[in-house]
């Protein structure tokens, strides 16, 4: 018969104690360990070969008290119970009650605590379970981050207002913009356009197109070098405040951003301040009939390289 929890413990020479938990093995369903309690000398581990009789409330060994104690202590971190894991069909074998019945803490799982092992294979099984259901709701409340760049030319005007070659002028115009699930609304905006000289167009261009490209790469529009109209992001690369075409008592006209005294000329080159790059060029057409368009797009602040934002 299978030894019982709390039955007593002798040895050859005298009693040592009492049975307080059960190891078996989970390939042959067999005991193969008792754990026993050596009173005011802890626990130590007795393979099932050391046992000699087996009664209702006694377990007689074959060793002496001397060999018992010198047994390894027992180390309950190296194993778990049946309510711990499940060992298909070893619950029939058992016939140890009440209290703990043990099997080997799984090889793969030795290096990680065993309550920390549990708990996280819970959190893993119910993610698996809830993710069905989760998923359709996360992927509609992420939508709007990864919804892709507003790419659709925007009127601003007519070229008429213009009035003065490499002078800066202020377009102001709505914008329809949708923040996540709130309502659609328009926002006022506004950029610069600059009817640039030759020269000017030199500096802006240096000699090449400047193509304008969307997240994949592919081409959306390519400002030709020799078309004279410049439009200029209306928010200072610096920190993004709004600048104004001014007078400089020393520099002459210039485009200045008031927040931190940052000074481009006409071409959005910086001649002075904390400013980390030019103004951000915008892509732009000119109808015939002097009607212009341009895709509004913004750039991160505080950067010596572009990075759209929107």
């Amino acid at each position: 018969m299978q030894p019982q929890l709390k039955s007593r413990v002798r040895c050859a020479d005298r009693e040592v104690g009492e049975v307080t938990k059960v190891i078996m093995d989970p390939l042959s369903f067999e005991v193969s360990h008792l754990v026993v309690s050596m009173d005011d000398a802890g626990e130590r581990q007795v393979p099932i070969g050391a046992v000699q009789t087996v009664t209702d409330d006694l377990v007689q060994l074959r060793s002496s008290s001397s060999e018992v104690m010198s047994l390894p202590p027992f180390k309950r971190d190296d194993y778990v119970t049946l309510h711990e894991i499940e060992v298909p069909g070893l619950e029939k074998h058992v016939h140890v009650a009440p209290g703990e019945v043990l099997v080997p803490f799984p090889e793969l799982e030795r290096n990680v605590k065993r309550r920390t092992f549990f708990a996280n294979l819970t959190y893993v099984m119910g993610l698996f379970i809830g993710l069905p259901l989760v998923f359709p709701v996360l992927k509609f409340v992420m939508k709007p981050m990864y919804a892709p760049f507003d790419n659709r030319w925007q009127k601003i005007g007519n070229v008429g207002k213009v009035k003065a070659d490499d002078t800066g002028t202020q377009f102001e115009f709505k914008h329809k913009v949708k923040e996540a699930y709130l309502p659609e609304a328009e926002i006022e905006k506004n950029v610069w356009l600059v009817k640039a000289t030759p020269a000017l167009l030199e500096k802006v261009y240096q000699g090449k197109d400047m193509e304008f490209r969307d997240a994949t790469g592919k081409t959306l529009w390519t400002n030709k070098k020799d078309v004279p109209y410049v439009a200029f992001s209306g928010k200072c690369p610096h920190l993004g405040c709004g600048f104004k075409w001014r007078k400089h008592k020393v520099l002459g006209p210039v485009f200045l951003c008031p927040c931190h005294v940052s000074i481009y000329d006409a071409s959005g080159k910086v001649i002075e301040g904390p400013a980390p790059r030019p103004l951000d060029l915008l892509p732009i057409q000119v109808s015939e009939s002097g009607e212009v368009q341009i895709i509004d797009m913004e750039f991160k602040a505080g950067t010596k390289t572009q990075s759209r934002m929107v």
